[in-house]
């Protein structure tokens, strides 16, 4: 039988609560955000990345090795990443923000103008 406080163990669970640490930055860069009321300077390239490496670090240990440590930090990161990304749409400086017959633009053209260059995207 394994013993409780094997070197495995200890690790999961400082793994664990640093990788909650590391998902709080998301929640307080969504704070500073909403406190402002305006995204403008946040990157939606990081956020995106961000959410694609916890996205595939998820799928990698549940189809491959499922750890329990890894796959509670991967959750908690995600939800927090998920919020800023939300904060992120609803506060974004539009263009046409602030018009009569501003609507903001579908999610998925969101998202998709984000990945694209600065350079070759329209500005929403």
């Amino acid at each position: 039988m394994e013993n409780l406080f094997s070197l495995h163990n200890i690790l999961g669970v400082f793994l664990t609560i640093t990788g909650i640490f590391d998902a709080i930055k998301y929640h307080w860069q969504t704070l500073s955000i909403r406190k402002i009321g305006l995204a403008k300077g946040h990157s939606r390239k990081f956020i995106n990345a961000a959410i694609l490496n916890d996205l595939t670090r998820l799928a990698y240990f549940i189809l491959v090795k499922p750890d329990l440590y890894l796959l509670i930090s991967s959750i908690v990161a995600i939800i927090y990443m998920l919020e800023l990304y939300g904060t992120i749409y609803w506060l974004y400086p539009y263009r046409m923000r602030g018009c009569q017959n501003f609507k903001r633009p579908n999610i998925f053209i969101y998202t998709i103008n984000s990945i694209i260059p600065n350079k070759i995207r329209k500005r929403l």
